[in-house]
């Protein structure tokens, strides 16, 4: 069973770190236009298409994270590296011994014995322009979120500075696929960002592929402020360019203190505004540690209702 899935870093990993307990041929289409933390630095700094998102990518389908993944998503915490991650910086330094990205990200995938492909959805890297509802115009992701938060006003279109070709690997793997799945992660910045790359919504829409969205659990603040169900599955069938097969939507953890913490900064659970036959409701979210308590998507809960719904409709030959 060929599953692909796009996405952007945390949420996207957390599937991977689910599927690769599955006997399932897995590629992962990461989007090229983080701006923020040491990704953002290193692609100013370098001219290198931003590593974070795949990084975290790659250390979720490594086959031993608790060794090697561990070295590569260490961040410094001081001096001149401050904010910097072992990984981003051997990524950095292979495109530039390579020359290519996409050579950077294969040769780091055979260190960390990666369980499947992560293919960055472009060889080139690109910065998100958005304008909001006031008429602002405002580019990179980082700006971009900041000015939401700043203001209130909600995202009315996203495009891209300048056209990005799709990466040639992505389109053939997105043909062969069996199963596309789209998200979990940021609305705008992680899953509608790939499908703004040239020819990705055009790809993905004439696959005979079962299409699979899974929603945001929390609104994000600056982002999808007020964003209902219904709004998000209209927003990403609009940029992908067609109607998904299934919607997964998980219900947030039944933990009021975590909840409450996600209220104090403008998040609440995603109001459920649509039942279909198509939008499979269930408890596919766990509160993790991390830095605070966090609000995730349970790896092998959401993973175990994408391969059940493959499981229904794929005939895989």
């Amino acid at each position: 069973m060929r599953i692909v899935a796009i996405g952007g870093g945390t949420g996207l990993s957390t599937l991977l770190r689910g599927l690769k307990n599955f006997s399932v041929d897995l590629t992962a289409v990461v989007t090229v236009t983080d701006e923020g933390g040491s990704s953002g630095i290193l692609r100013e700094e370098l001219s290198v298409p931003p590593p974070g998102d795949i990084r975290n990518n790659l250390v979720a389908l490594a086959s031993d994270e608790n060794i090697l993944g561990q070295v590569f998503n260490y961040r410094f915490k001081n001096g001149s590296l401050n904010g910097h991650t072992v990984g981003n910086i051997i990524l950095a330094a292979l495109t530039k011994i390579t020359g290519s990205f996409t050579e950077a990200i294969a040769k780091v995938s055979d260190i960390l014995a990666v369980k499947g492909r992560v293919l960055p959805v472009s060889n080139d890297m690109g910065r998100l322009v958005a304008e909001f509802e006031d008429g602002a115009i405002v580019k990179g992701e980082t700006h971009i979120v900041a000015y939401g938060k700043e203001t209130g006003f909600a995202i009315k279109n996203v495009t891209l500075e300048s056209p990005l070709k799709l990466n040639p690997a992505v389109k053939q793997a997105v043909e062969e696929a069996d199963i596309i799945v789209l998200g979990p992660g940021s609305l705008y910045t992680s899953i509608i960002a790939n499908f703004l790359v040239e020819g990705l919504s055009q790809v993905v829409a004439q696959s005979s592929a079962v299409k699979i969205y899974i929603s945001n659990i929390m609104t994000q603040p600056g982002e999808t402020t007020g964003y209902t169900l219904r709004k998000h599955i209209e927003e990403v069938e609009k940029f992908a360019g067609c109607t998904m097969d299934y919607i997964i939507h998980s219900y947030p953890p039944k933990d009021d203190k975590v909840l409450e913490k996600y209220r104090e900064k403008g998040s609440e659970p995603v109001t459920i505004d649509v039942f279909h036959d198509r939008i499979i409701f269930g408890h596919f979210s766990s509160v993790v540690l991390d830095e605070d308590y966090r609000i995730r998507h349970d790896p092998l809960l959401t993973a175990q209702a994408v391969v059940n719904i493959a499981l229904r409709k794929v005939n895989v030959k």
